[in-house]
């Protein structure tokens, strides 16, 4: 049960990057955001009243907590995809997701089979695999202003950092423990909703755009190739809906995730999750023609062999 819910939370998980990734490169981060977040949130308050059960402090206080390291992660996330191809900054984060779980779960004492410990061991190689990319030609606009500043602002950078408040939001979820109810993971929600509503504020507030990386004819065009439709935040079309499907299907992935681990070990939980990428990857493949080295291939075929010992084993 515990595989079936982690894998069903990776699938979730990688088509809600996509779409969010999508969203992103048409819109501005945080607008996004702002459509994604509450459309998640509505679904899992939704689902914890179906589901029953009474929310207790402690489950809420780090459901809130994760909430908030989780909202960072989405802001860095959206914003390293709309820089870099979907293929490098989907795993760069996994990987450093997936690393802190393992981690700490080791500290503590978790102990694997040794045929579910190959696999695992196998899938975070898998994730390694598949995050590499050959570098790309220099931006012109990131040519500008510091190395530094460049090292910190680029796409893999900004993934990496996403990876670590997605493994922190793993651990902190993990350990709201099992309350009988959803109630831990639409508390995380209403934190993600916190952190990018701050973040929109502080920019509002310095007068900057809302995170979006895209220039003006690149806008243009986009706006354009929407179409028609019910605008909401300055987003309409078929951004609009690519933000609100994101939100849904990574509200249902955190919801997953949180079964999951309630269920099992942390450390196999946040692994078997972690392997969303391979799922935003197939999907830049067939929809975006981003093209898939031969490295990057076999981290696949290491992933779906990992996957078959945990589910095995």
């Amino acid at each position: 049960m515990v595989t079936a819910l982690a894998l069903g939370a990776a699938l979730a998980y990688g088509v809600a990057d996509f779409m969010g990734g999508a969203a992103s490169r048409r819109a501005a981060v945080l607008r996004v955001l702002l459509i994604s977040v509450p459309a998640g949130l509505v679904c899992l308050t939704a689902a914890a009243l179906l589901v029953g059960g009474a929310p207790t402090g402690a489950g809420l206080a780090w459901g809130a907590a994760s909430g908030l390291a989780g909202g960072a992660g989405l802001i860095a996330f959206y914003r390293a995809l709309a820089q870099g191809p979907m293929s490098v900054v989907a795993p760069v984060s996994a990987l450093t997701a997936a690393v802190l779980p393992v981690a700490l779960g080791t500290l503590r004492g978790e102990r694997l089979d040794g045929m579910v410990l190959l696999g695992v061991v196998l899938c975070v190689l898998a994730i390694g695999l598949v995050s590499m990319e050959e570098p790309g030609p220099a931006d012109p606009v990131r040519r500008s202003g510091s190395r530094l500043r460049r090292a910190v602002s680029s796409g893999p950078a900004m993934a990496a950092f996403s990876g670590a408040a997605f493994g922190a939001f793993f651990i902190l979820l993990h350990e709201a423990g099992d309350t009988g109810s959803l109630w831990p993971v639409a508390t995380a929600r209403l934190g993600n909703l916190l952190v990018v509503g701050a973040a929109l504020l502080a920019l509002r507030l310095a007068r900057r755009p809302a995170l979006s990386p895209a220039g003006p004819a690149e806008r243009s065009t986009e706006r354009r190739a929407a179409g028609p439709g019910p605008t909401l935040l300055g987003l309409t079309g078929v951004p609009l809906l690519l933000a609100a499907c994101s939100g849904v299907l990574d509200g249902l992935a955190n919801a997953l995730y949180y079964l999951a681990a309630r269920q099992g070990l942390l450390s196999l939980a946040a692994v078997l999750t972690s392997l969303y990428p391979a799922v935003t990857v197939l999907l830049a493949r067939l929809v975006y023609s981003e093209r898939l080295r031969t490295v990057q291939r076999v981290g696949l075929a290491l992933a779906a062999t990992g996957v078959t010992l945990v589910t095995v084993g």
